[in-house]
């Protein structure tokens, strides 16, 4: 799901509180624990997710633990994204966290570099999640200095999705797998030119790495930030070429405006049946399902640069390395990690599930719409970049990217500038 990035100024304010709180807990660094829960555990426990659309299948989900675990009762607390994190930090220099919650990767490595989450090494060991069961992308960005942490419980692909109805419009042929970035450039261009009277474009330039920005720059064989999340990437040929792929699309006038899209978001313009083309995630569908637009969208694979390439993200369950009822919850961790639960999942089409081979009923919830091809953008799937304060840097991109974007600046200027100031951000982690 979208949902990522914690602010700058909140991340640093965590990192500051959870340094100072450190239980000590979680990497004590085997990550075993010995408490396993049976059939007969009682608990109450907590589960903090920030999704209330997720609420109804996770429900489902408990139906089926609660067969298994009937004394371990679970209230699910549903806290609206743009306060979860908030409460997540006070939580978290109280150690009072929720026994079971939701992570994402951009906050992932600042809550277990102060072991504030309880490492999976024991399920692991005993069988009872097996991480080859689960995208290698996803459970890469969930492992810290060679310690597992969280479970996978959906992802996230990025694809276009196309208005069939506009390109009739315009007379122009729907793009197919297999297409270029010069294929979407003229595309997009084209549209645009033909349908100006009506305030129509071809394409959209948003302003968001996940959807944007980040792809164009793994496609042109580039990186964010280096494996090893010491040095930034923004510096080079590679990532001038992706960045400028977007300051193009502007330039020819196939996308609107940097203050145009300020105004109004790529989503929102393609949701009013004035854009063509919005290349946006899987999470996309639950916008269009039962719209008017529906029967007019279908999805295609992003264009291809240099190389194939999409981001993927997922949100991973994990347990408070504090918890008082630690085995009752890993149980639970478990239980919602297992292919029936994940099944269940994409079944009611709340996500896309990570458990491999569990994903047709997203695909089937809008049959035609193509969803297929988020699925198999995964054999070239590159993780959303991450490091232990990601929101210091995702700030600097907010800064020196959008007049980059406009043509306001350079986009090598931009980019230097970008880099060096980040090379310092990551200096002092």
């Amino acid at each position: 799901m979208r949902k990522l990035i914690l602010a700058a100024g909140t991340a640093l304010a965590v990192s500051a509180m959870l340094v100072g709180c450190s239980s000590g807990n979680a990497a004590d660094s085997s990550g075993t624990s010995d408490a396993v829960a049976n059939h007969d555990t009682k608990a109450n426990l907590t589960y903090a997710v920030w999704d209330q659309n997720q609420v109804a299948a996770i429900k489902a989900n408990l139906k089926g633990f609660n067969k298994k675990y009937p004394n371990i009762k679970v209230n699910v607390d549903v806290t609206p994204f743009g306060d979860y994190w908030t409460k997540l930090q006070t939580e978290a220099s109280s150690n009072t966290l929720p026994d079971l919650f939701w992570m994402n990767g951009p906050n992932f490595q600042l809550y277990a570099s102060n072991d504030k989450i309880e490492p999976i090494t024991s399920q692991v060991k005993s069988g009872a999640i097996d991480p080859a069961n689960y995208p290698k992308s996803l459970d890469k960005m969930y492992s810290l200095d060679g310690v597992q942490y969280g479970v996978p419980k959906d992802f996230d692909t990025i694809g276009v999705w196309v208005n069939k109805a506009l390109f009739a419009k315009a007379g122009v042929d729907v793009p197919k797998a297999g297409w270029t970035w010069d294929d979407f450039q003229k595309t997009g261009a084209e549209i645009s030119q033909k349908l100006k009277a009506d305030g129509d474009y071809g394409a959209a330039a948003g302003m968001d790495g996940q959807t944007t920005y980040y792809n164009t720059i793994f496609q042109a064989g580039g990186e964010v930030i280096s494996a090893n999340g010491k040095k930034s990437g923004y510096d080079t040929p590679e990532a001038k070429a992706g960045i400028q792929f977007w300051t193009d699309l502007i330039a020819s006038g196939a996308s609107p405006t940097m203050a145009q899209l300020t105004e109004t978001t790529a989503d929102q313009w393609f949701l009013s049946g004035k854009l063509a083309m919005y290349q946006g995630g899987d999470w996309f569908r639950a916008a269009l399902v039962g719209t008017d637009l529906e029967k007019d969208v279908v999805a295609v694979p992003l264009p291809k640069g240099k190389t194939q390439a999409t981001v993927i993200h997922g949100v991973s369950n994990v347990v408070a390395a504090d918890s008082k009822h630690k085995a009752a919850a890993q149980a639970l961790q478990t239980y919602l990690a297992s292919k029936p639960a994940q099944q269940q999942q994409g079944d009611l089409g709340a996500v896309i599930p990570a458990f491999n081979n569990t994903q047709q009923g997203f695909v089937s919830s809008m049959p035609d719409a193509n969803l297929q091809i988020f699925l198999d953008e995964l054999d070239y799937a590159k993780p959303l970049p991450i490091s232990k304060n990601t929101a210091a840097w995702n700030a600097l991109e907010t800064k020196y990217l959008p007049d980059a974007f406009a043509g306001k600046t350079p986009v090598a200027t931009a980019l230097k500038e970008l880099a060096s100031q980040m090379n310092a951000a990551l200096a002092k982690e």
